[in-house]
């Protein structure tokens, strides 16, 4: 779902790409302290190549080797800035796509008391402000950043929500190290409506289904419509260890029939579950269940997870 203001941007912002690209040409003004791709020109105006269709599918934390066939996208954490090229270009040469997150563990960015720091998150994003990876978001192999997990959740932030303004300020700011990314929030489009504001930088909620939340096609309409009144994109997903009930692992058939729930809507950009786990996924029964479910992401509708 495109709004006027991302139009808007993409028609200024082209003319001011050539612009500058122009100024440059002539200028030789290539920086020297800044992290670039291995390619002649830092492969910054490339053609989108991901060569995939459908929606993204995969995990968080999956290894880079998973990228591939069944496994077209997932979630990662780089951990630090010198090694984020090399795993994008792996996941660009597997014809995948990724959801990054750089702000790692909450550990790193709250407060004594468990509160969350927006100082000490800023800083998280910026170790990542030096490496030139535009051409991986510009042709689609970065589907967007992964701002905050579960700000809903007070008990996971020192007994305090993050609120839906701070969210938005985020958003806010990862928009001004990189404007062209898409950001993203862990936290169902339900509550992300609470707002009563306008949500101007955040492009997309999750919904990332558990048993207890109810019945999985009732609780996926709510959120689109959510997300729609909103104007947000959706990620969609399963938590597929402890997701049952009582926290217990999905099984075969739950992976297979939750999973194909979330993904008759073509509302959803991505499906994207919680996470790996090497015994969990190497389980025959596991595995035909995802090969059935990355089919139907194949053939969903290309959306975009843009707001």
């Amino acid at each position: 779902m495109i709004s006027s203001r991302t139009k808007l941007f993409h028609l200024t912002g082209s003319r001011t790409s050539l612009l500058a690209l122009f100024l440059c040409a002539s200028l030789a003004c290539e920086s020297a302290d800044r992290l670039s791709p291995s390619t002649p020109d830092g492969g910054r105006f490339a053609a989108p190549s991901t060569g995939s269709s459908g929606i993204p599918f995969g995990a968080f934390a999956q290894p880079i080797s998973l990228y591939g066939q069944t496994y077209t996208g997932g979630l990662l954490n780089p951990e630090n800035p010198d090694n984020l090229l090399s795993q994008l270009a792996a996941i660009r040469a597997a014809k995948a796509r990724v959801v990054l997150t750089f702000p790692g563990s909450s550990a790193r960015y709250t407060n004594p008391d468990g509160t969350f720091n927006f100082d000490f998150w800023k800083a998280r994003l910026d170790r990542y402000a030096a490496v030139d990876f535009e051409s991986f978001v510009s042709d689609g192999t970065i589907v967007g950043i992964y701002l905050i997990d579960e700000p809903s959740c007070a008990s996971c932030w020192g007994g305090q929500v993050i609120p839906q303004d701070m969210v938005e300020a985020m958003a806010q700011y990862s928009k001004s190290l990189w404007p062209e990314m898409k950001t993203i929030a862990r936290v169902d489009p339900t509550w992300l409506d609470d707002y009563s504001g306008e949500y101007l930088n955040l492009d997309a909620g999750w919904a990332q289904y558990v048993v207890r939340k109810g019945d999985v096609a009732t609780y996926l309409s709510a959120n689109v419509a959510a997300a729609r009144s909103k104007g947000l994109a959706l990620i969609v997903g399963l938590n597929v260890l402890g997701g049952g009930l009582n926290q217990a692992s999905l099984s075969a058939s739950q992976v297979k029939d939750f999973g194909s729930a979330l993904l008759a809507d073509p509302y959803a950009c991505a499906f994207i579950s919680w996470k790996y786990d090497a015994a969990y996924f190497a389980r025959t029964d596991i595995k035909s269940a995802m090969a059935l479910l990355s089919k139907k992401a194949k053939r969903h509708a290309s959306t975009s997870c843009a707001g």
